[in-house]
Formats: C-alpha cells, structure tokens, sequence
C-alpha cells in the first residue's frame, strides 16, 4: 500500500551552503551506500526532534553492477530467475520498479529535509527531474522532458534518468540515477521501473547518435564526460535547491561514514553556522573529482 503524506507549511527556509567533498575512489556498492544513507537519515531524524537538523547532505557516486528493487516491485519484471541473478539484487525502501545501476552511471543521492523547502513529495520528485533536464540542456544541448503520468527524465521514448525516493518523516533520502556512459546491456534483463514499451538511453549514446560535439569536453573519454556531467549536476542541484557551493577534497579513498571524517567535519561546521542556516555536505564518489 502507497504512502499518504499530508501536505503542510514548511518551516522558514534556512540559509543554505554546500560542502563538496570528494574521492578517487570510482565505485561503491550499493550496500554500502545504503548503510550511508541510513546512518544520516538516523541521525538527521534524532536531530530533527530536538530542532537541530541543520544539515543536509548528497552523495553522487558510480555503483558496481547491481539491480535494485522498490517496496512494491514485481519479479515479473525480472527476465531471470532471482536465484541464478546476473547481478546482485537488493530490495529497497525507495518507490519504483526494477533498475540497474553500474559503472558509468551517475547515482544522487540527496538527502533533505523537506521542512526546509516544501512539504510535498511530488513537488521533490518534480525538482529532481528538473535538475537532470537543466543539466542535459546547459551542457550538451539535450531537450530532454518529462511524461504524464510517469517518473523520470526522457528524450523521445528513451528514458535518460530513473528515480526513487523515500521519506521518513519529512527526510527524504534515496534519488537519481543518469545514464552517462552506461553499458546498457543489463537493461535487457529486467523490464526497466516496469515499462514495457519504452527503452532506455544514455547520454554518450545520443551524442553519438547525433552526431554532437561539445568544446568542454572529449566525447571519446568516458572519464571526461562522466567529470562534466556530475559538475553540471550539481551546479544545476545547487540552483535548484538555492543552495551555495564550497569544495573539499579527500586525499584518501572514503571507506564508510565515520572513516571519511564526515562525522566530525559536520560538527565543526555545525559550531560555526548560525541557527538560521543549514549545512549541505556534498560527497562525491566519482572516478577523478579529486
């Protein structure tokens, strides 16, 4: 059974700053990442209850190979035996079908509190797509859109982008995936969020396909299209959302939320904000951000 959320006023929106803080380290699993997202939204909600959650956070990162399940999945949309999968599969809290998620995919993961900006899901589901079509149109001339009645981000019936959240009492957690580079072969295993007469796209396939050239980036180098897309994202996350950008960098590959320093950078920070703003930390796992 679907989720009612009631529609309420949203606290006063807070001043709001992005802390990037980025790794070399390419891929994470999808355990892994989601073992971080459930550590934040944990302490996210202890906060909230005290009225001190003044931090919101986004992860972007590449996943190994891995096909994820929403609460309400069917394995009918599943062309193998769940037994005998290609990949591993995962069942998760986020809405939605079947996706893959794999190496030249960009994965976001934000993780908001939705007082500070509108209580209402379909509202945040709206932004996220709005934030993939600015990135397709402002980078690489791409006219994607959206589709009556459905989720995500598509270019004729091609869907470029799925996505999936959760939300536990007003955070709302899980998010985006955008094909960039993807190899879209696993795609053929499932029945892709459970459309069955639509396909699945990439963003080097339809340069490919059209024949574009972009001057800021080489479109045979994966690494180079993968760095200028997740910049766009966030740029275009940042002016969405209205939150400022500031950077750091790892010099050491993130292993897990507490290794990484998050923790007690968060704190510091938190000791030099006003009541008044809020703190977006910004982790980004993607091949050569450093």
């Amino acid at each position: 059974m679907r989720r009612r959320h009631s529609i309420k006023t949203p606290l006063k929106p807070p001043a709001k700053s992005v802390l990037v803080i980025s790794s070399q380290r390419p891929t994470k699993p999808e355990e892994e990442a989601w073992s971080w997202q459930k550590a934040i939204v944990r302490e996210r909600s202890a906060l909230s209850g005290r009225n001190e959650d003044f931090s919101d956070s986004l992860i972007v990162l590449q996943h190994h190979p891995v096909y994820t399940m929403g609460t309400g999945s069917c394995e009918n949309y599943l062309n193998f035996d769940v037994n005998n999968a290609p990949f591993d599969l995962y069942g998760t809290e986020r809405g939605g079908e079947v996706t893959y998620h794999g190496p030249g995919q960009l994965v976001m993961y934000p993780i908001i509190n939705l007082r500070y900006y509108k209580m209402d899901p379909h509202w945040y589901l709206r932004s996220l797509e709005e934030v993939v079509i600015r990135a397709l149109s402002s980078t690489f001339a791409i006219k994607a859109s959206r589709v009556e009645g459905l989720t995500g981000v598509w270019v004729g019936d091609a869907k470029l982008a799925a996505i999936g959240i959760e939300v536990s009492k007003w955070i709302a957690y899980h998010g985006l995936a955008l094909n960039v580079t993807t190899d879209l072969r696993p795609f053929d295993q499932i029945i892709p969020c459970g459309i069955r007469d639509r396909q699945v796209g990439s963003i080097k396939g339809l340069l490919n396909e059209n024949g574009h050239r972009v001057e800021d980036y080489d479109l045979n180098d994966d690494q180079d299209l993968m760095y200028t897309t997740c910049k766009s994202l966030v740029r275009e996350f940042c002016d969405v959302f209205q939150i400022d950008l500031c950077q750091k960098t790892l010099q050491r590959p993130a292993t897990d939320w507490e290794s990484v320093g998050l923790t007690s950078c968060r704190s510091n920070l938190h000791k030099r904000l006003r009541k008044d703003s809020i703190l977006c930390t910004f982790i980004v796992l993607c091949a050569s951000l450093a």
